[in-house]
């Protein structure tokens, strides 16, 4: 039948029942003598997927609802329909009966009598032009959490000499240094240079998780459960800050980018107005609201740092062989890839995001700057530097000789610097033992294609520090850029565009809370799914693992939630 003719005849069916119960009339509602009666209310839904031959859902089907009461709909997206029951009646009978042209469907309609309780009918239709809407793979597996026990990293690298070992406990006090606007030393507050703006007031306060080096705290920490230090950071000694919408308790540190409004450039959450140690300052907050509002705001968290040296000392000759490696099962993946490079020199660049820093140094330089407010030898210029709030001469960080020539490194060095060498001497995670589970979770890691990306691992240059040198080491990184599609955040930085990020090392996730370069979600397989959308070059691996059994895709997941 024809989709006009189900309707029509539909309408008629319609005025002859209504005819029907105006002749005989109802004794229940005449009141007939003698006649006691006594019900339940039927409340309850009759509804449905109407689907392809394949199991892909069918839009645009009329469903008609007839009987006791009468409506109906049309399918959406999802293939879906579902009819509200409300009757007086403890029972009663339904037909429901699916109509698009170019579809016959199985069954043709449904009588459903008697029924006292919600009920599903699907129905699958058949055709040459009846073809549903594709539908987007879905992992499903259960994410364990953060892995429990002792935090796995946070180390210094095994083989330091003495020296180099003095160094890094000196860079590690340096890195957890909380910075005030004159480092008058009030709650310990050492540093100095913080604002006029700022997100966080050290470098520990957002590379906290499991330990110092790692990325955002929280409060499901297994390690250390606190809640976002941000929260408490916005009136600390009197600031008059708002909280932004996006930032909670719950939510990790994060810091905000306005797309178009600062051209993807980082907005200060915070300003030292209202500070006891700024008196004066009048510097307002960006309007988040309005910009969260019209939709020009996106978000970043820190990105772990442990085992950035060997990164760091990984010769691009390594990188671009890693990468042309495989090229035509790669090619077939949909996967390309490509490293970001220098507009200087040309070399390639490894850190951030997007892979947009050339060295630790600078990626020292610029945090320091961007999210403290703290001006140093990289980058010497004040941000925001408006009259009333600016109270230190510039650059705020710098060499500390003393007009001397001698002095241990750790006391002579800038803290840039020394962030620097912490980060270069920082050991990667540890992962935990193997199991069977994931000694089977890795090989499925490689045999869906999340290696192409995600490459197990690399070998270190030649280096004068013995711990970095010709070291093989396993970050799950090509340290490349490529295409995530509808994870773009319309930010493009150094040769990366838009929509390209640089493959997430994955050493540490098993300890890690949060997830994506927003920190969106906490769940692990929700993250795996966001790598499939139009255009990325995660697809052909999430629509591999999402048709392997749910043991492969379980372990899979435990393997990840390992490292």
């Amino acid at each position: 039948m024809t989709f006009a003719a189900l309707k029509r005849k539909l309408f008629i069916t319609g005025l002859a029942t209504v005819g029907l119960t105006g002749c005989m009339g109802d004794p229940a509602q005449e009141g007939a003598p003698g006649l006691e009666t006594e019900t339940s209310a039927l409340v309850a839904t009759i509804s449905g997927t109407i689907s392809d031959t394949q199991g892909r859902p069918l839009s645009g089907v009329f469903v008609q609802l007839a009987g006791r009461t009468m409506a109906s709909q049309t399918t959406g997206g999802n293939g879906t329909y579902s009819f509200a029951l409300n009757i007086p009646e403890a029972t009663a009978s339904w037909s429901v009966q699916p109509a698009r042209n170019g579809c016959t469907f199985a069954p043709t309609v449904a009588n459903l009598n008697g029924i006292n309780s919600s009920r599903v009918q699907n129905f699958t239709g058949s055709g040459a032009g009846c073809v549903g809407v594709a539908q987007n793979p879905v992992v499903v597996a259960t994410d364990p959490g953060p892995r429990p026990g002792a935090a796995g990293a946070g180390d210094p690298l095994p083989g330091l000499s003495t020296q180099e070992l003095a160094l890094f406990v000196g860079s590690e006090e340096a890195f957890k240094e909380i910075d005030s606007v004159s480092g008058d030393g009030v709650n310990g507050e050492d540093g100095r240079g913080l604002g006029p703006t700022f997100n966080g007031n050290s470098c520990a306060m957002c590379h906290g998780q499991p330990a110092v080096g790692g990325t955002s705290l929280g409060l499901q920490s297994p390690q250390n459960p606190v809640p976002n230090p941000q929260i408490a950071l916005a009136t600390l000694r009197g600031a008059t800050n708002t909280i932004p919408s996006f930032i909670s308790a719950t939510s990790p540190s994060r810091e905000a980018r306005f797309p178009v409004a600062a051209g993807g450039g980082v907005a200060g959450l915070f300003t030292i107005r209202g500070r006891n140690d700024a008196p004066g300052c009048t510097l307002a907050q960006p309007n988040f609201a309005a910009q969260v509002s019209n939709g020009d705001i996106i978000f970043r968290i820190a990105t772990p740092l442990f085992g950035a040296g060997l990164m760091e000392n990984t010769p691009d000759l390594t990188l671009s062989a890693n990468l042309a490696a495989n090229g035509a099962q790669k090619a077939s993946r949909g996967i390309s890839g490509r490293l970001n490079t220098s507009g200087n020199d040309g070399t390639v660049t490894k850190f951030g995001w997007k892979a947009q820093n050339k060295s630790l140094m600078i990626f020292a330089g610029e945090a320091y700057n961007v999210e403290q407010g703290v001006s140093n030898e990289a980058f010497t210029n004040e941000r925001s530097a408006v009259a009333g709030c600016v109270f230190n001469g510039s650059p705020e960080d710098h060499t500390n000789n003393g007009g001397v020539d001698e002095g241990a490194p750790a006391e002579v060095s800038s803290d840039a610097v020394l962030f620097a060498a912490f980060m270069r001497f920082l050991a990667p995670p540890t992962p935990a033992p193997a199991t069977p589970s994931t000694t089977n979770g890795l090989a499925v890691f490689n045999a869906v294609g999340c290696a192409d990306c995600h490459t197990p691992s690399l070998t270190t240059g030649p280096s004068p520090f013995a711990s970095l040198n010709n070291v093989t080491y396993q970050p799950f990184s090509d340290i490349a850029v490529h295409n995530m599609g509808a994870l773009s955040d319309r930010v493009p930085q150094g040769g990366a565009g838009a929509d390209e990020f640089r493959s997430a090392p994955l050493w540490g996730a098993g300890q890690r809370l949060f997830f994506l370069h927003d920190g969106r979600t906490a769940d692990i397989v929700a993250a795996i799914n966001a790598h499939f959308s139009t255009g990325s070059e995660g697809n052909s691996s999430v629509t591999a693992l999402a048709g392997r059994s749910a043991t492969d895709r379980q372990d899979l997941v435990n393997f990840l939630r390992s490292l």
